[in-house]
């Protein structure tokens, strides 16, 4: 295994089956065939001339957002979904950032649409060498139970601005209070298509550094984490090019901060791919 194979694991994304969706004339996402029939049949979405859209009753903004959150909580009712989220994500036009509706978190997945992330690097100078907080998932997860993943990790609602979301899911993720969040650094961003069980669709997520002193103890306010170690850096390199220990879009990230940083060269034989594979 390599650090290529975990970006493709993270670009598996299946064209055959799935549908294009539109909205406005423009395509948003795409469903998997074995689900059509559960949009028709909602009423929400139609086939127009042998096209998946937004019914065209649907015109102003309130009313697809009633429809389409309707939509999310039917889902969830009828266990097609594992959860309603009750988190705003865009429907955007990926061209030029246009929002075309909102829909809840819980089914961007089954409508394929593009959908945005916040992971955390956070880090330690030590005198052994640099070290990675890493975080195991709780067991009772409905996402990939048990994987390990980053000390802070998750979606980015609509309604809250990047840095404030950051600093929310620092607090409940790790205990990290805003001030210390706020010394957080952007540093960019990786992409990926991934096929998911109810679908294939793209992901953005933003990625950030924090520097930790020695005294930092992470401390799980929200119950999503079982665990935190601090590991040396080349433990977790090792960790994500040998195993699927990771929850797999954290590989990238790290994969990412590895560059970055220095641990992944232009003397390994498949750099030019694996840069040009984060996005």
């Amino acid at each position: 295994m390599s650090y290529l194979d975990r970006i493709k694991e993270n670009n598996n994304y299946i064209e055959s089956n799935k549908i294009p969706l539109y909205f406005d004339g423009t395509r948003v996402g795409q469903v998997r065939d074995d689900f059509l029939k559960l949009l028709l049949d909602s009423s929400v979405f139609e086939m127009k001339n042998g096209i998946l859209e937004l019914n065209s009753r649907l015109q102003n903004r309130e009313d697809r957002e009633k429809a389409l959150d309707g939509f999310a909580k039917e889902m969830f009712s009828k266990g097609i979904t594992q959860n309603y989220k009750n988190e705003k994500y865009p429907v955007i036009n990926k061209s030029n950032n246009h929002f075309l509706a909102f829909i809840d978190r819980s089914i961007s997945t089954l409508l394929g649409t593009l959908s945005f992330g916040q992971h955390l690097n956070g880090f330690v100078n030590t005198p052994d060498g640099l070290k990675m907080w890493i975080g195991r998932r709780s067991y009772t997860k409905e996402y990939e139970a048990g994987k390990l993943d980053h000390l802070v990790a998750g979606g980015l609602p609509f309604d809250i601005s990047p840095k404030d979301n950051l600093a929310k899911e620092c607090y409940e993720e790790a205990g990290i209070d805003k001030e210390l969040a706020n010394r957080a650094k952007s540093v960019g961003l990786v992409s990926y298509k991934y096929e998911y069980n109810l679908g294939g669709k793209e992901d953005i997520i933003y990625c950030y550094d924090l520097e930790l002193n020695e005294n930092f103890k992470p401390k799980c306010t929200d119950g999503e984490v079982e665990e935190f170690y601090l590991m040396p850096i080349k433990e977790v390199a090792n960790i994500v090019k040998t195993t699927n220990s990771f929850k797999p879009n954290c590989n990238l990230v790290i994969i990412d901060f590895l560059v970055r940083h220095g641990y992944i060269t232009p003397e390994n034989e498949d750099y030019i791919a694996i840069v040009n594979g984060l996005n």
